[in-house]
């Protein structure tokens, strides 16, 4: 390995604290806006003590790591009862963070008396409603005198349903958020509610267009990752290519020297850049600061895109793949959400953007080397864990990996939102 490869080497972040990460997915809530309103942090429970996962979750919240994670913004977790019933008093010095509560658990007289106590005290509460309909039982209505939130099950619910009982609990002030929006259908209902926030998988999957069409915004993007795609260019190339676009070569060096990188030295043009870092990983680097630009696209996506690209990479990392592969399996898992991003179908958007034939049959087919690496990412997004996904090492080595992708996507994200001053 040369001194350059080396240094550039080096130059890549550690990964977060291995010992024992915790394995967790956020999920984003989203307003109308489709701004981030809160994050759901998600445990993965396959053969892990639900006793010893609670504990670890206390103590990333005490140390900060949680907070971290989800950026200090308003966050909401499933804690166990005895967790509620013992250390509920560290939520008070974590006011962002809230706990979802299960109806059941109405009918638990020392737990609601220990939750009154945390409703008292300005603790966050969010009633999680899986039920086809509210039940309008005394317990319950004591549950729904506490809670400021209740998210309601939009798989399970008649749209009239959720209509009816979204505009009730508006009514008594209670902020409602609709779980489970997993469709552009049922979001579209959705955005005609008195909802707080949306939350589902609709974020991650195209809309569904009779003709599908690319704004010019849109066509430009995919004319620079085209070019930089067939005419394999060298740092120089690579540098005359983005060399008029203030604002891109603004992002490139504000991230690559950030202290995110901790470079021994201040690089001042994409061409020392390319240099340094190399080619390949570069045109990544691009192909991410511009899909930055797509300012009506939510910010959530596109982080959920890095996280995935970065997940990819680790995975072929992890595979034994050689470098080049590891940096193709990065744009595999950037580009896995390119038709969400594009609002077009993917065989429709790779007619504009020809791409090698192993990452194109991941995303079209989930094919050839890098198919199984998204398909793992996708059972970890989703919370379905099944065979040898769901032995105890490899949810230990992706929680590890998750856990890094989401520090790598918050910060090249800070810089992506970038602009000259």
């Amino acid at each position: 390995m040369n001194q350059v490869a080396a240094a550039a080497s080096s130059a890549l972040p550690p990964a977060m604290s291995t010992e024992q990460p915790l394995p967790v997915v956020r999920l984003p809530m989203l307003d109308a806006r489709r701004q981030l309103f809160a994050y759901e942090i998600l445990f993965h429970r396959e053969g892990v003590d639900e006793a010893a996962l609670m504990q670890r979750v206390l103590s990333t919240i005490l140390d900060g790591a949680l907070t971290r994670l989800v950026r200090g913004n308003r966050t909401f977790l499933r804690l166990s009862r005895d967790l509620l019933l013992e250390q509920t008093d560290v939520l008070l010095h974590q006011p962002r963070f809230g706990v979802l509560l299960r109806p059941e658990v109405a009918h638990d007289t020392t737990l609601m008396e220990r939750l009154q106590q945390m409703a008292q005290r300005g603790c966050l509460l969010m009633l999680d409603v899986t039920e086809p309909e509210i039940a309008g039982s005394a317990a319950l209505e004591a549950l729904l005198q506490i809670v400021q939130f209740v998210r309601l099950d939009a798989s399970v619910m008649a749209p009239e349903v959720l209509r009816e009982t979204s505009q009730q609990l508006h009514d008594r002030g209670i902020w409602v958020v609709a779980g489970q929006v997993d469709d552009h259908a049922t979001y579209q209902r959705c955005l005609e509610l008195p909802l707080q926030a949306i939350q589902g998988r609709y974020l991650l999957i195209p809309e569904t267009v009779e003709v599908p069409v690319l704004t010019a915004n849109r066509l430009s993007m995919l004319r620079l990752m085209r070019e930089l795609q067939e005419s394999n260019p060298g740092p120089v190339e690579l540098g005359d290519i983005i060399r008029d676009d203030a604002i891109l070569s603004y992002k490139l060096l504000s991230c690559v020297n950030s202290a995110y990188f901790s470079l021994p030295k201040q690089l001042k043009s994409v061409q020392q850049a390319a240099i340094f870092f190399g080619v390949t990983r570069m045109r990544n680097w691009i192909y991410t600061m511009s899909l930055s630009g797509m300012d009506d696209r939510p910010p959530e996506l596109l982080r959920a895109a890095l996280i995935r690209a970065h997940m990819c990479e680790k995975l072929a990392v992890g595979a034994g793949m050689a470098r080049d592969r590891q940096e193709m399996a990065f744009t595999a898992g950037l580009f896995s959400l390119l038709d969400t991003l594009m609002c077009a179908p993917m065989e429709f958007v790779l007619r504009h953007l020809p791409l090698v034939p192993e990452i194109a049959e991941a995303l079209v087919g989930g094919r050839g080397p890098f198919g199984p690496l998204l398909e793992q990412i996708h059972a970890w997004e989703a919370g379905e864990l099944t065979g040898q996904n769901a032995q105890p090492q490899r949810i230990q080595r992706m929680a590890a990996i998750y856990l890094e992708a989401t520090q790598f996507a918050d910060q090249v994200f800070s810089h992506a939102e970038a602009r000259p001053s």
